[in-house]
């Protein structure tokens, strides 16, 4: 990676820069997207904080998509997460459109939008990934793959954005800022708000029905120790039997040999 400044050696893990120091002072170009470098991302990103919400929301769903694609954790990843992180408080996000005329739908938040990228971008990079490509890859892949381990070592900076949010007046607001902070604490300097987010957790499990935050949540508290049997509904234990099920089906499928190859030739 190749910054004109080095957000990853800052001394001070907890602090994000500013966002438009972070817009001005990193060489876009230079970084590895999805498909090419980031020359076109300053300004999809500048986009993000522009008055109008249309603009806003086409403007996000453009600088994510050129750092979103199979799990992957670009060179241009780690300066667009500072970026979104840093702007979380931005007055155009924090006010967005939390209102909104009667006779038209709802916009979805962009502020949820941007919480929700997070949230996937630090699942990509957790410890459960890590241990994934290590086994594949050898305890060295960490050494090897910089992208991930620059964004593993600016999570501080980014809960940092992300933890105020916790108490959003908005639900949508609060339940994607938690989600996104339980990968976050995976970092050695913040697992000591896992206390905190258990609160948090709960009431998730009590007021909603998502399936992908009801997932996360719960495969989090019991990462953390805690017995979430009573916190279960039916429609988690249905969801739990059938990840149960297509796993092994999986695992089924990808040593049908026993020696983890193939039996036969794959139908491709």
């Amino acid at each position: 990676m190749t910054y004109r400044h080095s957000w990853t050696g800052n001394p001070r893990p907890h602090e994000l820069p500013h966002y438009q120091a972070l817009l001005d002072g990193t060489d876009w170009a230079s970084l590895a997207t999805v498909c090419g470098t980031g020359e076109s991302l300053p300004a999809a990103l500048a986009r993000i904080i522009n008055p109008d919400p249309a603009i806003r929301a086409a403007a996000t769903d453009n600088a994510l998509r050129e750092v979103t694609h199979q799990n992957t954790i670009y060179e241009a990843t780690v300066p667009v997460a500072l970026y979104v992180a840093a702007i979380l408080n931005h007055p155009a996000i924090a006010v967005d459109d939390f209102g909104h005329d009667a006779d038209t739908p709802p916009q979805r938040l962009t502020l949820v939008r941007l919480l929700e990228w997070l949230s996937d971008t630090a699942y990509d990079a957790d410890d459960e990934c890590l241990a994934i490509s290590e086994r594949h890859l050898g305890k060295e892949f960490l050494d090897e793959d910089r992208e991930m381990r620059a964004f593993r070592d600016l999570r501080p900076a980014i809960f940092s954005a992300v933890h105020p949010l916790l108490s959003h007046d908005n639900t949508d607001v609060r339940d994607a800022a938690f989600v996104a902070a339980i990968p976050l604490t995976e970092h050695p300097l913040l697992t000591a708000h896992r206390a905190e987010l258990v609160d948090h957790a709960r009431h998730l499990l009590a007021t909603s029905t998502d399936r992908h935050n009801r997932d996360r949540v719960l495969d989090a508290m019991k990462a953390w120790g805690y017995d979430t049997s009573a916190l279960e509904n039916a429609d988690d234990i249905a969801a739990h039997e059938r990840y149960a099920r297509l796993k092994a089906k999986h695992d089924s499928w990808w040593a049908a040999d026993g020696t983890g190859g193939y039996s036969e030739d794959p139908p491709f």
